[in-house]
């Protein structure tokens, strides 16, 4: 449903800040910002896909350009197998947006009036407008608020308007910008629930964020982006794969345990040791995966047997890829 290849994004700097960049430097490339560099992405009919990322890397500009606001500097893009710069209004016929913030809804009006509004410029047939805004108002929980002006919404409750803003045209493609942005976890929890619906019922869905839990709890694969580019592109369960070689032991030292700590972290099999929230437990992280049977041996010829392995998670993938700027959990 969605086919990107080779996509590119420059933004040229104009006025004050091509004013700026030239008394940084001498030279032209000052001026030029790249957004998106040669990006390349597949996502089959169905799949939820998560686009992860730290803020500036790009992720909004992509959804911009897949969503036709936004012409690409160079590559292509195809939605529901059409091209967006070149075939636009099909595009648009066949996708919902959701961004994060307040763009989009017109707080001085009602709910339903934004709906109506949306429903006249997807030019969904006058017939069922009435009743598909009335549908979806339900299904976000803002019937019992329908008729009341936005502007008295809470974050959580725009966020659900948004969402059915993105829905009026029955798209079979939905892009989700950083869509749980500042809401609070409740709300955070009921708009996953109507996310995990959606797909339910076979859209494909787009997401941005750069929150671990979000990927983690909707996408099925996920794409790490930092500067404008694709590092890599997994499924989510499997993701920590990646990092095979940095597995991990988690275990919890008894008071009279705690000297071999030091005798622990210098053991040429370990890669470093890090202590965790729960008192006396640390996290071992080993050189690679061959080496985790010599120090499990080592751990309980110590006498420590409480334990347990794992994979790294998302979160500990993103970081070793990305860093940890614009990370949150």
């Amino acid at each position: 449903m969605i086919e990107v290849t080779g996509l590119g994004r420059v933004f040229v700097k104009k006025g004050r800040q091509a004013k700026r960049a030239k008394q940084s430097g001498p030279t032209a490339q000052d001026s030029r910002v790249v957004a998106l560099d040669s990006v390349n992405l597949s996502v089959p009919e169905g799949e939820t896909h998560g686009v992860l990322g730290p803020n500036g890397a790009g992720k909004t500009t992509l959804v911009r350009i897949l969503s036709t606001m936004l012409l690409p500097t160079s590559g292509r893009a195809l939605v529901a197998g059409h091209d967006v710069t070149t075939e636009a209004d099909q595009v648009r016929r066949r996708i919902g947006i959701v961004f994060g913030g307040d763009n989009g809804l017109y707080t001085r009006i009602t709910a339903r009036q934004n709906l109506v509004f949306w429903a006249t410029m997807y030019r969904v047939d006058a017939s069922v407008v009435k009743r598909r805004s009335q549908e979806l108002l339900e299904r976000v929980g803002l019937a019992d608020r329908a008729d009341e002006p936005v502007e008295g919404f809470s974050r959580g409750m725009r966020q659900r308007l948004h969402l059915a803003r993105g829905l009026i045209g029955d798209p079979a493609v939905l892009f989700l910008d950083e869509p749980t942005m500042g809401m609070d976890p409740l709300a955070t929890r009921d708009f996953r629930d109507l996310v995990h619906e959606l797909k339910a019922e076979g859209r494909t869905i787009l997401i941005t964020t750069h929150d671990m839990s979000e990927a983690e709890a909707l996408c099925d694969r996920v794409s790490l982006v930092d500067h404008g580019s694709i590092l890599v592109t997994e499924p989510t369960a499997t993701i920590g794969r990646m990092l095979s070689g940095h597995d991990r032991i988690d275990v919890t030292l008894r008071e009279d345990q705690s000297p071999l700590l030091s005798e622990l972290a210098g053991l040429p099999q370990v890669e470093r040791v890090d202590k965790l929230s729960e008192p006396g437990s640390v996290r071992i992280h080993t050189v690679s995966a061959d080496a985790n049977p010599v120090v499990l041996r080592w751990l309980l010829d110590a006498g420590i047997d409480a334990l347990r392995t794992g994979r790294p998670t998302l979160e500990e993938v993103y970081v070793h890829l990305v860093g940890n700027r614009g990370l949150t959990v």
